[in-house]
């Protein structure tokens, strides 16, 4: 026993002396990627070499994007693809303004609460047609395609269509999360061994070659019918057909009557940089919420690691997380006030029931009286994109439909079915949605553009990714790669309750005096290789004219510009 507590001693511990053996950094795993005419970064390197293609060809960061993100719904399904959702946050140079598109997707018109009511469900499923919501992924495509795009969409899809019928060797880490999600569906549901499998049986490993020509169709039939052959043709009735033989309700009328909708980011200013978010259904302004209360705190003077940092970090979390739990969701079906949330005269007021000595517990305020991938690429021309897409739960629902190479989402399951709950599920309603893109301002140009994947943690993450820029004065490939540390036990926007303190997780790299600091502050404290996301950026340097690119090492993924 004393042998354990002494290796697990030092596994925290290590990597907080350990430094880059160049540059002197403290976490860094390598030197940023800099490039004068263009950047991408994403969770694949094959992805990334596309996306340079691409931009080389003369297309824009739009373009770029969205041929990385095929490339990654055919190189990394555990994580995204055409079944799921988008949302993404557009620089554009020439009108010197960010743009933002929400590409979710709607519940079933023909499914009721009362349908829950009367099967007795109780909270909806994670897993099967039930959770399936009109995937938003290849409408949002058309969508930004149309007002950024320059190339047309068959150079875009073309490269992902090559390798899909060539075959592409399968990464570490892909390969880690198709041994667990492939079985696992492919025991329970139909076309899952056909589509995701070498031979109908055999998972890909490590340095397999893997092909997809059923995506690589359905692919093409975007290009020759562009989003109506995949909300109105073939594609459509093919969906609609399996999911009504499963037992599900999504129909062809969902899909077809589906569209994107474009939104004014929102923003909180952290001490001079302005941290640009969407606004509901999804849960970015939590970490605008995050960012208000934690301002009020001189992290100059709180070092990065430290008991202080990581406690006032929680007291946050839980405080925002509260709010979110009680208020985000489809602004269509409820009011949520986004204004007053994000204000900093409701962040003060909340400041104020923190306790710098203790771990406390807190329900949401009133305002009103006051698993994803993640890509950006920037272009010659100054454009930059910070997207992201996601099936939720890793491959998604098991529900494939025959011969489209691809799996729906299941982002149905964040429904809440609590009577007056403003998450709860309605027809037509776009659930609460986890996946967030980040962009960050200051004095009104581009500065990162970022995001950080991992469900609930991503509003975490991306306050963290701020407060290593600013208060640490990390670089961009530190900023990712430092430890990081998340939360859980907030109330959930399903109207789950998860009473107590909760427990503070966190990643090799925190000192053990300061854990047992912590721990005497009253939090509970693990450590965990865990849900900590995976980290892209692109930053621009105004005064060199020069982007710098970052790729964390946990995941696959590379950075790279020209």
């Amino acid at each position: 026993m004393k042998i354990l507590t002494l290796f697990v001693v030092l596994i925290f511990t290590i990597c907080l002396s350990a430094q880059d053996r160049v540059t002197g950094k403290s976490f860094a795993t390598r030197s940023e990627v800099i490039g004068q005419n263009g950047m991408v970064a994403s969770s694949h390197p094959l992805a990334t070499q596309i996306g340079l293609d691409i931009l080389k060809k003369g297309g824009t960061a739009v373009d770029a994007a969205i041929a990385v993100n095929a490339a990654l719904g055919l190189m990394e399904p555990t994580g995204c693809g055409i079944g799921g959702d988008l949302f993404a946050i557009v620089w554009d140079a020439k009108t010197r303004k960010l743009h933002g598109l929400n590409a979710s997707g709607r519940s079933p018109k023909s499914l009721t609460l009362e349908y829950f009511r009367q099967q007795k469900i109780e909270k909806i499923p994670a897993y099967g047609p039930l959770p399936v919501s009109v995937p938003g992924c290849v409408d949002g495509w058309f969508e930004l395609h149309g007002r950024f795009g320059k190339l047309t969409m068959a150079e875009i899809l073309t490269p992902a269509v090559d390798y899909a019928e060539k075959g592409f060797p399968v990464t570490e880490l892909v390969a880690y999360y198709f041994s667990r999600g492939v079985p696992m569906h492919g025991s329970r549901f139909p076309n899952v061994m056909e589509t995701y499998t070498l031979d109908g049986k055999k998972v890909p490993a490590k340095g397999d070659i893997f092909r997809n020509p059923q995506l690589a169709n359905t692919y093409k039939q975007i290009i020759s019918g562009g989003r109506e052959a995949f909300y109105k043709g073939e594609i459509a009735r093919t969906i609609a057909a399996f999911i009504k033989e499963q037992g599900g309700f999504l129909s062809y009328d969902d899909l077809a009557g589906h569209h994107s909708e474009w939104v004014e980011p929102v923003s909180a200013n952290y001490r001079g940089y302005d941290v640009w978010e969407l606004p509901p259904n999804g849960q970015g302004i939590a970490a605008l919420q995050m960012l208000n209360i934690l301002e009020g705190y001189d992290f100059s003077k709180i070092p990065f690691g430290s008991a202080r940092h990581i406690h006032l970090f929680t007291e946050a979390k839980k405080l925002a997380f509260e709010d979110r739990a009680r208020y985000y969701a489809d602004m269509e079906f409820a009011d949520v006030p986004v204004e007053e949330l994000i204000s900093k005269k409701y962040a003060a007021a909340r400041r104020k029931l923190i306790n710098e000595q203790k771990a406390g517990s807190y329900e949401a305020g009133i305002p009103m009286e006051g698993g994803t991938i993640y890509l950006t690429v920037a272009d010659k021309d100054g454009n930059m994109v910070s997207l992201i897409q996601s099936n939720y739960r890793g491959l998604g629902s098991g529900m494939v439909p025959p011969g489209l190479g691809f799996m729906l989402q299941d982002r149905g399951e964040l429904f809440s079915l609590e009577e007056g709950h403003a998450n709860i599920y309605a027809p037509g309603k776009r659930p609460f949605h986890t996946i967030i893109p980040c962009f960050i301002t200051k004095d009104g140009i581009p500065f990162v553009s970022f995001g950080v994947m991992g469900g609930d943690f991503q509003p975490m993450g991306h306050v963290q990714i701020v407060m290593n820029l600013v208060d640490f004065g990390m670089n961009l490939q530190e900023a990712g790669d430092a430890p990081r540390l998340s939360h859980s036990g907030s109330t959930d926007p399903t109207g789950g309750s998860h009473p107590g303190k909760g427990e503070i997780q966190l990643e090799s790299g925190f000192d053990y005096e300061v854990i047992r600091e912590l721990m005497n502050m009253g939090h509970k404290v693990s450590w965990s290789f865990g849900d900590y996301g995976g980290y892209q950026a692109i930053m621009f340097d105004p005064a060199k004219k020069v982007f710098f690119g970052a790729s964390e090492s946990r995941k696959d993924g590379q950075a790279a510009g020209y």
